[in-house]
């Protein structure tokens, strides 16, 4: 089991304790900067994972058990389960419903479904192993909490396609709604670190989901977060690039040891030793 699945299922079982970290920075006689500093990076060793359980008052086996339900499901569906989800909008809104913890009868209670509606899209998802359709109707998820889209799947084309322009058509100007574009110059490796960091937010966002499903779901609203990063520049300034440079791809101006065809030094002289 990874270390890191195991501090994710640590910081719930401490949420749902109420434990906060300055009574655990009292009981580790530290910062409580360093235990904050400790949580985000996960650093810990064995002795100071025990500590922390010790004064939380939660057993190893307790914490063992909750990442263990953590550690399942699966971490991305099948191009052919992505086909059946995105081939009936109304499957597709049930798939988001069913993976997000909604019961059958908030489900029809929010939308303009019959019962026999939704349990036969629930009945589709259970055949394609994305739920388990149990007795009295009850929906147990089986893909991850963090699982993501295949790149350039079915979801993510039909995301493009016809959800994509409406997310970002948005003002994004109420207080609970942000949106931030930033660009760099990075090299490879703070590219690496950037993506660790944004797998992390996105960790973060499902645990604060995963928290509030002790909330009426007439206080929760539906959030979206889109998260992405890539080497790229813009057409119109790849255009004005002296020479040849102006047909150059991102990763040029981005690497610039890469020549316009993607290839380092070693490589280009590489292709040309074989050819």
């Amino acid at each position: 089991m990874h270390a890191s699945t195991l501090v994710d299922a640590l910081k719930r079982l401490l949420k749902a304790k109420g434990m906060t970290y300055a009574t655990l920075a009292h009981g580790l006689d530290i910062s409580e900067a360093s235990v904050k500093r400790m949580f985000s990076r996960r650093d810990f060793t064995l002795q100071r994972l025990e500590d922390v359980c010790r004064i939380a008052g939660v057993e190893f086996a307790e914490l063992a058990r909750a990442a263990g339900a953590e550690n399942t499901g699966v971490a991305h569906l099948t191009v052919e389960q992505e086909e059946e989800i995105v081939s009936d909008p109304t499957l597709l809104l049930v798939t988001l419903c069913a993976v997000g913890n909604w019961t059958i009868e908030q489900i029809t209670k929010t939308y303009n479904l019959t019962l026999a509606e939704c349990v036969g899209c629930l009945t589709r998802l259970d055949r394609c192993r994305i739920i388990e359709l149990q007795p009295g109707n009850r929906i147990r998820q089986l893909v991850s909490r963090t699982s993501s889209w295949l790149p350039d799947g079915p979801i993510q084309r039909y995301f493009r396609s016809r959800v994509e322009a409406e997310f970002l058509g948005g003002k994004f100007d109420r207080k609970e709604e942000l949106f931030l574009f930033v660009s760099g110059m990075l090299s490879r490796q703070s590219t690496a670190e950037l993506i660790v960091r944004l797998r992390q937010t996105a960790r973060e966002f499902a645990e604060l989901h995963q928290d509030d499903l002790a909330r009426p779901i007439s206080r929760r609203h539906g959030t979206s977060l889109l998260l992405a990063v890539r080497p790229w520049e813009p057409k119109a300034f790849r255009a004005l690039r002296r020479g040849e440079a102006g047909m150059a791809p991102a990763g040029p101006m981005v690497y610039p040891q890469l020549g316009a065809d993607g290839l380092g030094p070693e490589k280009r002289s590489a292709r040309r030793h074989r050819k």
